[in-house]
């Protein structure tokens, strides 16, 4: 083989090389952080005590919600306990907010700038993520009721890949 030749292979194997690595660091980032951009309903919810017992079911046996995330950093939520009638006496939960948001491979924070209940007008929205295969999870930050620490979930199905 002439010297030309073998400068030519070795530079096609060098880019092969450098294909090879690109493409592989663009499966682990994507993996690291999965895209949570998209429309995602409300598909189910629940409320724990530290024993793990569920001890309430937020907006009701037939919750309603819908989050819309943007590629840009932009999100909107609405979420309703969706019964046509509730039990006498009983107020209907409904929570709807919007803002910029980050996401950073396990939690979403969201500044809010819109929303319908003004306590979170100043208080960013912070939520653990994790996925079971297509299902996204938001875990927002422990409550408290009667003095018993509260975890809530909500469970996401991704519905669209394009935001609103």
């Amino acid at each position: 083989m002439t010297d030309e030749s073998d400068t030519t292979r070795r530079r096609a194997l060098q880019a092969a090389a450098g294909i090879v690595a690109v493409s592989a660091a663009a499966k682990t980032a994507s993996a690291a952080a999965p895209n949570v951009v998209g429309v995602w309903k409300l598909v189910a919810a629940k409320t724990t005590d530290p024993s793990g017992k569920v001890v309430a079911v937020p907006y009701g046996p037939r919750g309603m919600g819908i989050v819309s995330l943007t590629t840009d950093g932009r999100m909107m939520a609405v979420l309703v306990d969706g019964r046509s009638k509730l039990p006498d006496g009983a107020a209907r939960e409904y929570s709807s907010y919007c803002g910029n948001y980050t996401f950073d491979g396990s939690t979403l924070i969201t500044t809010v700038d819109a929303n319908s209940d003004p306590a979170r007008f100043t208080v960013p929205q912070v939520r653990k993520v994790r996925f079971q295969g297509d299902l996204m999870i938001l875990v927002p930050p422990p409550g408290e009721a009667k003095g018993v620490k509260l975890d809530r979930e909500l469970t996401w199905e991704k519905i669209s890949p394009v935001s609103l």
